[in-house]
């Protein structure tokens, strides 16, 4: 029996995604890294010791995941997660492209890293290699056989855009054979390289997903995943208008850190110096109003207020002007597996990835559009 439930926002554990660096081999189309807005530098050990320290206090309460970038480009990340498990989190993942550089997975254990998170935005090779880079592909399907033969637990990213949705219904047969253990499902947003320019544009058309495709595709092909014992987890994306809505960043305790010590509690606020917190001196103080959390404590009928304010078009209205439906806040998610599967870990955890970016072009409607 396959069960679906909406992951509540977890109020008694933390997660930190810790961007140790920016850069990246790949240039994917979609990637929401913004160096201008979140530095450039590569952070040092003692500096990525000393920031985890500030997180130490009830670690083993706490997810840490490690980021870039391509974090396996630092070659100190063997060090850093041997150093968070002394720490005590309470799990530790490496997000990857999958080319597992300084020969990562001979440097630290199973017993050390809960899950190596790779990433995929393509059934097939030709998809793929379009979006993310030539030869990707192939290398990251390689580093997941490679993960899974060493005894680590690995996990796959897939974002969802227009140029990709229709290799959606491939991916259960191609998930079931790589021996992924969870499965996440992103969604295109206007957020750092595709927020550029031309934002959401492949080949003259719009990358982001209209709200019909994604109803009538991702539920369905989630399920199908689930049937293989595969944790699937996605954005819940859409509220009816009756619906309560609730920010992360008021009810649970998530920070998205980067090298230049911005700390965010929304992945929205990310292109922008919003951010409520930035370490000095190694010691994480709050940030100058206003930022952030400022914008969490307001209410509007649409929803995600930073959803409104930075792409308004993913809203659609009545001819009356309200919104037929608000946008739920990015890290609410959908969880699905099968209920008779008990043989994996089901801990609730929020890929940054993560479906962070949970922000779809709303198909049109004849009434009022959003301005």
């Amino acid at each position: 029996m396959i069960r679906t439930k909406t992951v509540a926002f977890s109020k008694n554990s933390t997660n930190i995604f810790f961007h140790i660096l920016t850069k990246c081999n790949l240039k994917c189309r979609h990637c929401y890294i913004n160096p201008g807005q979140q530095g450039k530098n590569t952070l040092p050990l003692a500096v990525i010791s000393a920031w985890l320290e500030a997180f130490a206090q009830d670690s083993d309460s706490k997810n840490l995941i490690f980021l870039g970038g391509e974090p396996t480009l630092h070659p100190d990340l063997p060090a850093a997660v041997k150093y968070a498990r002394n720490l005590g989190f309470g799990s530790i993942t490496i997000d990857t492209n999958g080319y597992l550089f300084h020969d990562i997975l001979a440097k630290v254990k199973p017993g050390e890293v809960d899950f190596f998170s790779f990433s995929l935005d393509g059934a097939t090779r030709d998809t793929n290699d379009r979006i993310r880079g030539s030869g990707s592909f192939d290398i990251c399907i390689a580093g997941i056989r490679k993960a899974n033969s060493k005894g680590f637990a690995t996990s796959l990213i897939f974002t969802v855009s227009s140029a990709n949705i229709h290799e959606v219904d491939k991916l259960p047969p191609l998930l079931k054979d790589m021996g992924i253990d969870r499965f996440f499902i992103q969604i295109i947003g206007l957020r750092g390289r595709s927020a550029k320019g031309n934002p959401t544009r492949s080949r003259g058309r719009k990358l982001q997903v209209a709200k019909s495709q994604w109803l009538n595709a991702i539920p369905r092909i989630a399920g199908r995943i689930a049937e293989f014992g595969i944790t699937v987890t996605y954005p819940k994306v859409f509220l009816d208008p009756a619906e309560k809505f609730e920010c992360a960043g008021l009810v649970a305790d998530n920070y998205f850190v980067f090298p230049n010590g911005r700390v965010y509690r929304c992945p929205l606020c990310e292109d922008f110096a919003l951010h409520s917190l930035i370490f000095k001196n190694n010691r994480l103080v709050p940030a100058k109003k206003l930022n952030e959390s400022d914008l969490f404590q307001l209410s509007i009928a649409e929803g995600c207020v930073m959803n409104k304010l930075i792409q308004p078009d993913n809203l659609s209205y009545d001819s009356a002007g309200k919104p037929q439906y608000k946008l739920a806040c990015c890290l609410l998610k959908e969880e699905i597996r099968n209920a008779n599967d008990s043989s994996k870990d089901h801990r609730p955890f929020n890929s940054p990835g993560i479906g962070c970016a949970a922000i779809i072009r709303a198909s049109r409607h004849p009434g009022k559009r959003g301005a």
